[in-house]
């Protein structure tokens, strides 16, 4: 598979650690999807000012848990058949422009099913209406925090949770601006009215 290369400058985040940089020959979302699908090896997310950031693979330990979360948003998906689940492998193309794909993010079906055959099949240009993501060991908190706020829910997005594993405490994001602050594993996380009966059960992934 032919590759594009890295340019330089390529900057690297004093948080993160992750690597961003320009790439001129990229302009159009139809662009940044053709030189993914030509990367395919490496993941991207792409900001509001067209600058695209490499994301880190994750370990086993976050691996697994977001593999869980996701079965059971899609078992719950399954029985109430009013959307459908995406996991960290399908980026949405934002209102402001960004490109990014949460661990875990479902869609209302009146909403998914008015883009056409072709936006689905790419990168859809849609916010999800529900939105999960893991801090992992290579992520900075401040920084995912922000994510969630300024990228999430600005875009749109009406329910999202930040999970913490390492100090076992949720953060959630509501639409008003709200966030709540849930500290402990033992607790059990309502998908409210977003996704009505969801629940999650914390406990269930200390195992």
């Amino acid at each position: 598979m032919e590759t594009l290369p890295i340019p330089a400058p390529a900057a690297v985040d004093d948080e993160t650690g992750r690597i961003s940089f320009w790439f001129r020959q990229i302009n159009t979302q139809e662009e940044f999807y053709n030189f993914c699908q030509d990367n395919a090896n490496y993941r991207f997310e792409r900001d509001a000012d067209g600058l695209i950031i490499v994301m880190p693979n994750t370990g086993g330990k976050t691996g697994s848990l977001n593999s869980e979360i996701n079965t059971d948003v899609t078992i719950w998906n399954r029985q109430k058949k009013n959307g459908r689940v995406f996991d960290s492998s399908t980026p949405f193309y934002l209102p402001d422009g960004s490109t990014r794909s949460p661990d875990v993010a479902w869609v209302h079906s009146e909403r998914w099913n008015k883009l056409t055959e072709r936006e689905q099949e790419q990168f859809p240009p849609i916010c999800p209406d529900f939105v999960i993501e893991l801090v992992s060991a290579t992520d900075s908190l401040k920084v995912a925090k922000s994510k969630m706020s300024d990228v999430w829910i600005a875009n749109g997005c009406r329910l999202a949770w930040l999970i913490d594993p390492k100090t076992a405490t949720t953060y959630i994001f509501r639409a008003n601006g709200e966030i709540q602050i849930v500290s402990g594993f033992d607790k059990v996380l309502s998908g409210e009215e977003v996704l009505p009966g969801f629940e999650l059960e914390l406990a269930n992934y200390t195992k």
